[in-house]
């Protein structure tokens, strides 16, 4: 398994598919920035302590992180068969369900990196307007928000990329499943009964972004378990073309 990691973590190294998804969450970060430049009643949005690294969690959830990251596994997963290295691979021989495993390991590992990466956009440009008002308190605890969101958004959309690397149909189509997805999430966030519920929405309650009571938010664990649970099961029959 240390193996296939390692050879993933090349092949993806040389994909430009990782210099979107980077790109994506930097543009996260900048419009978000940008949309808190326009003035209420004399003061602005970034003018708050910790607003920007609030507000940048739903906008990079609802609307970008979740398609980019499903984009980058259902890639990764389907590349061997786009790019016809699957028959090479067998000859060594590989074992497939191994090498399943090891690419939804990285996604994961992609998932929290992104958050991360956006957490630490976010908390630079914070403690360049307001280093004194920052306290480490508030730092860690974002930092924690931001380490579970990538967790919690990565077994969310895992089912979205078992299902499409399923179907065969191209990573691409995992990414508009995933947009409509995500997207829903803020749909569902209006309502109180669906909110702990819909996975998208219930990362909020994993993270403690939404103030709820702890029933909700092992409801809301439970619910993200599941999804894991569904991908792999949808994995574990993940059969290449040659062998159907």
């Amino acid at each position: 398994m240390q193996k296939l990691l390692w050879a993933e973590c090349q092949k993806i190294r040389r994909s430009n598919i990782v210099w979107i998804t980077v790109f994506a969450t930097v543009m996260v970060a900048v419009i978000v920035f940008i949309g808190s430049q326009t003035e209420y009643y004399g003061s602005r949005d970034i003018d708050n302590a910790g607003w920007y690294m609030t507000v940048a969690q739903p906008w990079a959830t609802f609307f970008v992180l979740p398609a980019v990251i499903t984009l980058l596994g259902s890639y990764m997963i389907c590349r061997e068969e786009q790019e016809d290295t699957i028959k090479s691979l067998r000859l060594i021989p590989v074992n497939e369900a191994n090498l399943t495993a090891a690419k939804m390991i990285v996604t994961f590992a992609f998932s929290i990196l992104l958050y991360l990466l956006l957490f630490a956009i976010t908390f630079l440009v914070e403690a360049i307007l307001h280093f004194s008002d920052l306290s480490v308190e508030m730092v860690l605890g974002f930092l924690k928000a931001y380490f579970l969101d990538g967790l919690g958004i990565f077994l969310a959309i895992s089912p979205i990329i078992a299902f499409v690397s399923r179907m065969k149909k191209g990573d691409w189509l995992a990414l508009v499943f995933a947009e409509i997805y995500s997207f829903a999430g803020l749909f569902m966030s209006m309502s109180n009964v669906l909110k702990p519920c819909y996975p998208i929405t219930a990362v909020f309650n994993l993270s403690g972004y939404y103030k709820t009571t702890t029933g909700y938010r092992i409801g809301s664990i439970i619910i993200l378990l599941l999804c894991g649970c569904l991908s792999a099961f949808i994995l574990k029959g993940l059969k290449h073309s040659e062998k159907n």
